[in-house]
């Protein structure tokens, strides 16, 4: 390998001297593109907004302008995103003649699954059937839930422990994840008091993913489930209190047959990725290309759930840093590179959307680029690169691990700037290049670094520096010239987990070690859109495209069940796993 590095960088050297002329990246015209996008009047750009399509005709204009040529649908990439959920007319919920008010007694949850359920109910403690190392808590021995309303506790019963074992099983999709094992036709979840003194309503809000509960999910007052209680004995107070004092299940069957519907609709709006090209030159290497984008989308007005640092402020989150400062860099980049003889490879420039939903707009290019995937190279990816820290003077550049060659090409061009180039070999990351790395594509992702003003409403214009965000350019596109001339493409390497955490934020116990699709595009099941080799979905020879649908025979449909089953197994197990391969079913023995 070391004689190979040696060799393309004797070959890329020459080509480099001979070739590259100097690329400037003008301020004023980088000033000029935030401006207008993060701008009060395009609202945040929140994808499937009338403002987020003004943005997109905006950069479309650009690409234009600068002599890209369109790709996609007129330069128009498609794609839905959940927006918003909103209540159908058939919400019901009684009991012994009496009927409850919805809003008021009662709401779906955001992901219930629409679909009514007159059934018995059975209370179910915290909601756990738990069997790891020393955690061993089963809600659900002393009950038989099938074809009945299952009621149980949000949260845990240890409210005073940060470190708690059943953190990591306390997620409501996990509880009703359970629920449904047990077979139960619906879920009523109460928020004890030990976790929360007010006595209300969860809101309705979208989480961006369409995947639903699968049955019907309704958070209901302690004072409506008082009332499923009153036969027993038992308030919903004295059961939490009791459960946390004696620190062990306690489940019991309801005299209760409730009669209850939920209907929750999701609210689906069109958005687009921006795709434009520039041919290579050469009759061979243009058909290999780079990737040069970044997203365009941000937090519209804010509010909860919306990824907002102050979720209970509705103000325009103007992004200007995040990541109006990226596009403009991808539009002045297009305007500069083109304006030059072509370089050998061609080069794609995109402007992603939905980024900050859960990178949905890059992971949709991949799944449905305008070129074959494979012949994608190496992909540039610019997310917040107009707030320079003068302290720190200094830039990351991430994915240097991803090529073999990476390191050395940056060296090349980093020794005379102003600033240092802090290199980070890790190929996942919190944005749009992640995507690309799962489909083993050499990655480059530069960065000025995070600040306060991150995800609020004061990540505004005024703040950026645009004379270095210029400078920061100009050195980006030589290192783009040099990969899109060089006489080889990049050797693309693993480094680092293509793996993310859970949502939780907190690790799992055991990983597969794949990249799952999170956007929840496959609807058979949970989609592998990469397999980090050396770990253990590699070595029971899970292949990239396979369709996660069991395991150990209990059904995988979308990311939050994968998730769920994997944090209830063990190091050293030995699982089987159920996927769809092509026309084929396939089950491989995977060793934890």
């Amino acid at each position: 390998m070391r004689t190979y590095i040696i060799a393309f960088l004797i070959l890329f050297l020459a080509f480099a001297t001979f070739a590259q002329q100097p690329v400037k990246i003008v301020p004023a015209e980088l000033k000029k593109h935030v401006e207008f996008l993060a701008s009060d009047s395009l609202k945040g750009r929140k994808p499937g907004t009338p403002e987020a399509g003004v943005a997109a005709r905006y950069i479309l204009e650009n690409f234009m302008m600068a002599g890209l040529t369109p790709k996609a649908d007129n330069g128009f990439q498609y794609f839905d995103v959940v927006t918003d959920v909103q209540l159908g007319g058939n919400n019901r919920f009684s009991f012994d003649g009496k009927s409850f008010e919805l809003m008021n007694d009662f709401v779906p949850l955001a992901f219930s699954s629409s679909g009514g359920v007159d059934a018995p109910v059975v209370f179910a403690g915290f909601g756990f059937d738990v069997s790891q190392d020393s955690l061993q808590w089963n809600d659900y021995e002393a009950v038989d839930a099938e074809g009945k309303w299952v009621m149980f506790f949000r949260a845990d019963p240890e409210p005073d422990n940060s470190e708690s074992a059943f953190i990591p099983f306390s997620d409501l999709r996990s509880k009703i994840l359970t629920a449904k094992d047990k077979g139960a036709a619906g879920v009523l979840v109460v928020t004890p008091r030990s976790m929360q003194k007010e006595d209300k309503l969860m809101p309705l809000v979208v989480e961006n993913n369409e995947v639903t509960a699968g049955i019907p999910a309704i958070h209901i007052t302690r004072t409506t489930a008082d009332n499923l209680l009153r036969e027993s004995g038992f308030t919903i107070d004295s059961l939490d209190a009791m459960i946390i004092r004696q620190g062990k299940p306690f489940s019991f069957d309801l005299e209760e047959k409730l009669e209850a519907q939920a209907e929750v609709n999701q609210e689906k709006q069109q958005t687009v990725n921006v795709v434009g090209l520039l041919k290579g030159s050469d009759p061979v290497l243009s058909e290999e290309y780079l990737v040069v984008g970044a997203h365009y989308d941000h937090l519209g007005m804010g509010g909860p759930n919306s990824g907002s640092r102050m979720p209970d402020t509705s103000a325009v989150h103007n992004g200007a840093d995040d990541n109006a400062s990226g596009t403009a860099m991808v539009i002045e980049l297009a305007r500069a590179l083109a304006g030059k003889t072509a370089p050998a490879r061609s080069i794609i420039f995109i402007a992603f959307s939905a980024e900050e939903m859960g990178l949905l707009g890059s992971k949709f290019f991949i799944d449905n680029s305008p070129v074959p995937a494979e012949s994608i190279k190496a992909m540039f990816n610019f997310d917040m690169v107009g707030r320079f820290d003068k302290e720190k003077n200094a830039i990351s550049v991430s994915g240097t691990g991803t090529s073999a060659e990476a390191d050395s090409i940056l060296l090349v061009y980093e020794k005379d700037l102003p600033f240092k180039v802090v290199h980070s070999p890790d190929g996942y990351g919190p944005s749009d290049h992640a995507a690309f790395y799962a489909a083993n594509i050499p990655v480059f992702y530069f960065n000025t670094g995070v600040h306060t003003d991150y995800h609020t409403p004061f990540d505004d214009t005024e703040k950026l520096d645009f004379d270095t965000e210029a400078q920061v350019g100009d050195f980006a596109a030589r290192v783009i010239e040099a990969v899109a001339g060089a006489p080889q493409p990049l050797a693309f390497r693993e480094s680092g987990s293509k793996v993310a955490t859970g949502r939780t934020g907190r690790k799992l116990k055991v990983t597969l070690g794949i990249m799952p699709d999170f956007a929840g595009t496959e609807k058979q099941g949970l989609r592998v859109d990469g397999v980090t080799s050396g770990k253990p979905a590699d070595r029971g020879g899970m292949l990239k495209g396979d369709i996660i649908i069991s395991i150990n025979g209990m059904k995988v449909e979308n990311i939050y069940e994968y998730m769920s089953r994997l944090s209830k197994l063990k190091h050293g197990q030995t699982i089987n796993v159920e996927v769809i391969r092509g026309d084929k079913n396939e089950v491989l023995l995977i060793q934890l």
